[in-house]
């Protein structure tokens, strides 16, 4: 048994880094790093559920989204300005996240509210498609996509090509989105991916293969401020919520090799499957929280 003195945590050494990669494995196929799994793996498994975990959830991004960038730009399928754009749209909204955890979600059992609405709303974007009273339209892109090509990019809009089909995004819209997920995602501890990818692909009906690599580098950038923000702010009334680097870098360790490995799949697994799946099972657990169990 380890025991991480800055957390309170004990736990056998093995599970962090075994759960965040199994988590990052599937969840990095959607450009999602896997934080907001992990957050109720800290609060119920781990007992860590202080403000002082979701900046350690941060430091589990700093290690493990590095992997699934270098995989997705090396297989073609990062969109660098798409990139840009969510990273810089979510930093100012970082400090505000930080303020709004420490002065109203303090507490285990009002966060838990907030970590049960944020994956229902999560759930409802990414299975709305799939109710049965929807028609579903044949899709332009093939079972599987290879690289994205980049038509277009300006401070209106940018036009992606994925195979013959074509896609086109309001960069305005895009900056907006970003900012509102900079703000939960610094009050999650989550980075801000696991907001903007499935919002992307479900309401704006871009093809996971061109948000996934883009959303996994703004959250790298926002979870590199909310660190710092987290680490060198003061809460009010003073203490500390600094992350418990030790048991951060030990889940990143974990992701790091899930999110990986997980990039690399991708390519060969359908669309429709990695959307599916991850919306039930951000259903369930967002469904579990808001029990109050």
């Amino acid at each position: 048994m380890l025991l991480f003195p800055v957390s309170g945590v004990e736990v056998s050494w093995w599970l962090p880094p075994l759960a965040a990669c199994v988590v990052s494995l599937f969840t990095s196929m959607v450009g999602v790093s896997g934080a907001f799994l992990l957050m109720p793996f800290q609060m119920s498994v781990l007992g860590y559920a202080s403000p002082s975990a979701s900046a350690t959830n941060l430091v589990f991004n700093l290690f493990a989204t590095p992997g699934g960038i270098w995989r997705y730009a090396r297989l073609g399928r990062m969109v660098w300005p798409l990139a840009w754009v969510f990273a810089l749209g979510s930093l100012p909204g970082i400090v505000a996240g930080f303020y709004l955890r420490a002065l109203w979600l303090p507490d285990a059992a009002r966060f838990k509210l907030l970590v049960g609405a944020v994956m229902l709303y999560l759930a409802w974007r990414l299975l709305g498609e799939f109710a049965p009273w929807r028609k579903q339209a044949a899709s332009p892109l093939p079972l599987v996509v290879g690289s994205v090509t980049m038509l277009q990019a300006d401070t209106r809009r940018m036009l992606f090509a994925v195979g013959e089909a074509r896609f086109a995004v309001a960069v305005p819209a895009l900056v907006l989105l970003s900012l509102v997920v900079g703000v939960i995602g610094g009050t999650y501890g989550i980075g801000g991916g696991a907001i903007v990818a499935p919002f992307c692909i479900a309401v704006l009906r871009l093809p996971v293969a061109v948000v996934a690599g883009a959303a996994l580098v703004g959250t790298f950038a926002t979870s590199v401020l909310g660190v710092l923000v987290y680490t060198l702010l003061p809460l009010p009334g003073g203490g500390s919520a600094a992350p418990d680097w030790a048991l951060g870098a030990l889940l990143g360790g974990g992701g790091l090799v899930g999110m990986t490995l997980g990039a690399g799949l991708q390519q060969h697994v359908p669309q429709r499957i990695l959307k599916f799946g991850l919306g039930l099972l951000v259903a369930g657990l967002g469904s579990y929280y808001l029990s109050g169990r």
